[in-house]
């Protein structure tokens, strides 16, 4: 899937940008899917009052609108992993089949063979990115996966165990991704260091080390992706369209390396020397998640970030 050329600009610059990695039908079957999963949520929160009775041809997105009206939480239900706090044995998210295919598509794994090797493994730390217009957006909504994203790295947002792990990020856009609606924005240049974050509203660079002149906008087509080096500093632009910005952030790392969150679970998604150890059912992958949720919401919380509030460089 990658060139030397491409490789080398990856080494050089910690990203890239890349159209055409995922075909039309993939694309297509998890936004069917995910429109099956909005008509089963929606219709549950009608019969408990939280929304109005859906209308004839009320598409994915419209269902949406409502749930902004009602001002309840419609993200986690559609996340792929579990919150960093108040896990319950009854916390929603979505583990369906074209979400596992999506996260392992050959042609991301390929990608990611270019760039950390062909033992690879699925990081659990992956999120669905759905961007309302940021008009919509109440003013104490905070979470990273809804409104502007803040600078960070995304080494930065694993635990310290997982400083040494050789991992990318693929952001994946599922709608086109454009400075209008809200695209990513990368710090150019190599950068081979953690920068101190703090944990305020979100996980982000602290301000006084947060990219200023060197910001590029890097938008992208539905199907294609922005790769990220763990250590590449990005965040998002705000969302001023009238359109819902939908992506996943997907990662892998190399096999046999701590995830960065190893309370979740990850998954060998290709290996060249044991392929038998490959997990090719999403059943099986549900299954993790759910076994994880009844046991971290029976255990105490643990930590999934490093940063808190009282840094020297967060005052």
């Amino acid at each position: 899937m990658l060139d030397l050329d491409q490789v080398s600009l990856f080494k050089k610059q910690g990203y890239l940008v890349l159209e055409n990695v995922v075909d039309e039908n993939t694309l297509n079957a998890v936004r069917k899917e995910y429109s099956e999963r909005m008509d089963s949520l929606y219709s549950n929160w009608h019969e408990k009052g939280m929304v109005d009775a859906p209308s004839p041809g009320m598409t994915f997105w419209d269902k949406l609108d409502q749930c902004y009206a009602g001002d309840f939480d419609w993200y986690q239900p559609l996340d792929i992993s579990l919150p960093h706090s108040n896990i319950r044995e009854d916390t929603q998210m979505h583990l369906g089949p074209a979400v596992f295919n999506l996260a392992t598509h050959s042609n991301l794994l390929d990608i990611a063979e270019a760039l950390i090797g062909p033992e690879i493994t699925s990081n659990p730390i992956q999120h669905v990115r759905i961007k309302p217009p940021q008009r919509v957006v109440p003013k104490t909504e905070n979470r990273a996966h809804i409104i502007a994203t803040d600078w960070h790295q995304d080494m930065g947002v694993t635990l310290e165990e997982a400083d040494q792990t050789e991992f990318i990020t693929i952001w994946l856009a599922i709608t086109d991704a454009t400075i209008e609606n809200g695209c990513l924005q990368v710090a150019s240049g190599n950068y081979d260091e953690m920068l101190p974050h703090c944990n305020k509203n979100q996980v982000g660079i602290a301000d006084s080390h947060t990219p200023k002149d060197n910001a590029v906008p890097v938008p992208v087509n539905a199907g294609g992706a922005v790769i990220f080096h763990p250590l590449t500093p990005h965040a998002s632009l705000s969302n001023k369209s009238d359109e819902y910005r939908w992506s996943f952030d997907l990662r892998f790392h190399k096999t046999g390396q701590p995830s960065g969150r190893s309370q979740f679970p990850d998954f060998i998604a290709r290996s060249h020397s044991h392929p038998e150890t490959e997990l090719r059912d999403w059943k099986l992958w549900k299954q993790m998640w759910e076994d994880t949720r009844k046991n971290l919401a029976a255990s105490p919380h643990m930590p999934q970030h490093r940063w808190d509030a009282n840094s020297p460089f967060c005052a």
